[in-house]
């Protein structure tokens, strides 16, 4: 006779297992210690198999025949139910410890420490933002180049074409790490390359006409700010180092007897030395009395203790507030302003120049400069345009044409 839930509800363990019965392969087993268990007797290939089908009260009567005939719609497809469940549990293992995600965050915790903490943001945040929504629950072996297409093209339509790119090649990397890690065979980001549309260059903000960057000068020496902030303003003309370089200067690496600042280059990790004029000397020892005692010479105002420099956008800020929007002028884009006016007015060469900006400067043999070289004649050239951007500052025409030779400034 086919069980009620009465019956079921009430069945009681005895000192043996005990089945009982309802039809078509289905019976409830009762274990000596009292529990329920639904399981399904069924043959196939000529072999008595058993699937188990879940508990009781967790599966109910009804659930329990209705998974009995799932499995018989299988096996009248020549389908093995129990060979079918064992697939579907693997396929959420896959699911669950091969998917993107999952190793993406995996490849993210080990392979980007080394990074500084503002880039490793960003690529998380593609990441999380871009990518995990779509593919991120997808088995990482299973995805295919059109749908990682799909995914980026969704970043393209936001007009974001770098933003795009650049998730391209975070992906590509996840890829690469799944490869190295023996859980994917093939980048499919690879197979993207050229597919996604160019982008036109675009450079910092820069300002590189003399009598533009004597306002600028002049606007900074007027900033009614912190002198913390305004001194990185000061500074941040006469040292055209990179602004996560300045905002991150420490007091150790400044030697004001040999006048020199040295620090590792954020991008290559390559010391540099940058030789420090009279005037980016006196700025610094004006400071030093009130944030001396920490550890970076531009401290967070939010951390007393000093443990943290000041933030990303802290002269990019003050540099609005003085009236200079983002497209007139940048933290970044003092470097292009020396680069451009030191070449054009002051006549100084390239390779001193791309020296002092820290870029890639090699021999006619290929090969790349020592960063500390050239320490003399880079010391004279950043001194001439420490005072040049003086003379500019303070209008001095007649020293600006004796310095640069033209009768323009």
């Amino acid at each position: 006779m086919p069980l009620t839930d009465t019956a079921v509800r009430l069945a009681k363990p005895g000192e043996k297992p005990k089945k009982m019965f309802d039809g078509h392969g289905l019976f409830l087993l009762v274990t000596k210690a009292g529990g329920k268990c639904w399981r399904l007797k069924y043959r196939h290939l000529g072999v008595e198999k058993l699937l188990a089908l879940g508990t009781y009260p967790e599966i109910t009567l009804k659930e329990a025949r209705d998974r009995r005939d799932q499995a018989r719609k299988l096996l009248a497809n020549d389908v093995d139910p129990g060979d079918n469940k064992k697939a579907a549990k693997a396929a959420t293992t896959e699911r669950t410890t091969n998917s993107f995600e999952v190793i993406a965050r995996e490849w993210f915790a080990g392979k980007t420490d080394h990074m500084v903490p503002g880039h490793r943001k960003r690529i998380i945040d593609r990441l999380e933002k871009d990518i995990f929504p779509w593919i991120g629950s997808r088995p990482i072996s299973a995805i295919t180049p059109p749908e990682l297409l799909s995914v980026t093209q969704r970043i393209v339509n936001r007009t974001a074409v770098e933003t795009a790119r650049r998730a391209l090649g975070d992906v590509s990397r996840v890829f690469r790490y799944a490869i190295i890690t023996g859980r994917a065979t093939s980048d499919p980001a690879r197979d993207l390359r050229g597919a996604l549309p160019t982008t036109k260059e675009e450079h910092f903000a820069a300002i590189t006409e003399p009598d533009k960057l004597a306002e600028l000068l002049r606007a900074i020496d007027s900033y009614k700010g912190g002198l913390v902030v305004k001194s990185a303003l000061q500074l941040a003309p006469l040292l055209v180092v990179r602004p996560g370089e300045l905002r991150k200067m420490e007091w150790d690496s400044v030697n004001f007897e040999t006048k020199e600042w040295r620090f590792l280059v954020t991008k290559t990790k390559v010391l540099h030395l940058v030789p420090l004029s009279e005037q980016a000397i006196a700025i610094l020892q004006d400071l030093k009395p009130l944030t001396g005692s920490g550890r970076y010479t531009f401290p967070n105002p939010r951390t007393p203790d000093g443990s943290r420099p000041m933030s990303e956008n802290a002269v990019l800020a003050a540099l609005h507030n003085l009236g200079f929007g983002k497209g007139e002028v940048t933290g970044h884009g003092f470097r292009a302003t020396f680069r451009t006016i030191g070449a054009e007015k002051l006549k100084f060469r390239i390779d001193f120049m791309e020296h002092q900006l820290a870029h890639a400067v090699r021999d006619p043999m290929g090969r790349a400069y020592n960063r500390t070289e050239f320490l003399d004649e880079r010391r004279e050239m950043m001194q001439r345009w420490a005072d040049y951007l003086d003379m500019l500052r303070t209008g001095d025409m007649g020293a600006v044409v004796a310095a640069t030779g033209s009768t323009t400034i």
